[in-house]
């Protein structure tokens, strides 16, 4: 794996994340987690947002915590603020416990649901989730049978 993933993460429930502001749907693929520099903000995680639903904003920028280049993403559709993804992690964040997540939002800018796994009994866990191309593929079925799923906007992701 490219990352360090312990046992805990497997456990993680996934979560699927829509704009506070908008219902526009952020992520298929959310973790709760929390700010390691400031253990009061919390946030979600994602490996991979969903074509044509975030977009970057502005250049890349540094915190005062680490060396990370990091930008700000908006809602593709009503262009609020959500997060911001990690464009070049440093080495100090790469060698901590990660879960090789780049693309954080910020908890109070979503609005969370639980995904449940294939059967529609469970709730859908990361130590059960497909890898990311699967879930694309299967996310692109459910699709093509019923929009209302998942709407993509005409509005194209900037990466």
């Amino acid at each position: 794996m490219p990352y360090n993933q312990t046992q805990t993460f497997f456990h993680k429930p996934v979560v699927k994340l829509e704009c506070r502001h908008c219902m526009n749907i952020l992520c298929w693929r959310g973790m709760r987690a929390i700010l390691l520099a400031d253990t009061s903000i919390e946030l979600y995680s994602t490996d991979l947002p969903p074509p044509n639903a975030v977009e970057m904003s502005g250049d890349d920028y540094c915190t005062s915590n680490c060396a990370c280049h990091i930008r700000d993403s908006v809602c593709a559709r009503c262009g609020n603020q959500v997060g911001y993804h990690v464009t070049l992690p440093c080495r100090n964040c790469m060698d901590s416990c990660n879960n090789g997540h780049f693309w954080m939002f910020h908890a109070v800018e979503c609005k969370e649901v639980e995904r449940m796994d294939d059967s529609g009994q469970k709730h859908l866990i990361w130590g059960k989730l497909p890898p990311t191309h699967e879930d694309l593929q299967k996310l692109k079925e459910k699709l093509s049978k019923n929009r209302s799923i998942f709407p993509l906007y005409p509005v194209e992701c900037i990466r």
